[in-house]
């Protein structure tokens, strides 16, 4: 992770984007971490940011989570013999 100046940042926003899209950028204001600026390669890094970010999706997943270790859930053999 590359950690700049956020006066840097500010002078040279294009050239920290796409800096950005190889590895996280921590912004510090005052020497101390303020900040991170994530660039995305595509559009699916994009919609894989949403997704990982999104409260209502990972409550989707822990619950789907949860009903497995219930043993509610199916096993794979049984999805693939109905489609």
């Amino acid at each position: 992770m590359k950690r700049v100046a956020l006066s840097a940042i500010k002078d040279q926003l294009s050239k920290y984007l796409r800096l950005a899209q190889k590895d996280e950028v921590l912004i510090t204001r005052h020497g101390k971490p303020a900040g991170v600026l994530i660039g995305f390669k595509d559009d699916d890094d994009w919609f894989n940011y949403q997704l990982e970010n999104d409260p209502r999706f990972l409550e989707r997943i822990e619950r789907a989570r949860r009903r497995i270790r219930a043993g509610e859930g199916l096993p794979l053999e049984e999805i693939e013999r109905d489609t």
